[in-house]
């Protein structure tokens, strides 16, 4: 059921922080946020940007996976609520992922679960994290 032909698109994203002010983020494909710092901002810091990730990857992975199941035409609403638990020792993470889906609809408890699992095998968000994906750094000046 994961192995999906997807359209190629544009992805990546480029933070930009002067000496003062905040990240300005812009995507490959020229959406653009500023990241907040402080607890009382409004708007998303990095944490919030990777549970957003997550949780968003997981509905449309939702929506496929019951697309693919032929239900998803008795699918109403797919949510997906992400939050983590930093870790006490070590390096600064996210230790845990703690994800709660809502998938209303006129389906039965099986298939909620059955969607749901589908939805974190198909996530190439939830893929990755579970993975130890390599990164390739490059300075400049």
């Amino acid at each position: 059921m994961a192995d999906l032909k997807a359209r190629p698109r544009p992805t990546g994203a480029t933070a930009v922080l002067g000496r003062t002010g905040f990240a300005h983020v812009t995507s490959a494909t020229k959406g653009e946020l500023d990241i907040v710092t402080s607890p009382s901002q409004p708007g998303f810091n990095p944490l919030d940007l990777l549970y957003s990730s997550l949780s968003a990857c997981l509905v449309l992975s939702a929506r496929i996976a019951a697309s693919q199941m032929g239900v998803l035409d008795r699918i109403t609403e797919l949510t997906a609520d992400v939050t983590g638990e930093k870790a006490t020792e070590g390096p600064s993470r996210v230790e845990r992922f703690n994800i709660v889906f809502a998938i209303k609809g006129d389906i039965d408890e099986w298939t909620r679960q059955k969607i749901a699992h589908a939805a974190e095998e198909i996530c190439t968000v939830s893929n990755t994290i579970r993975g130890k994906p390599e990164f390739a750094t490059e300075i400049v000046g």
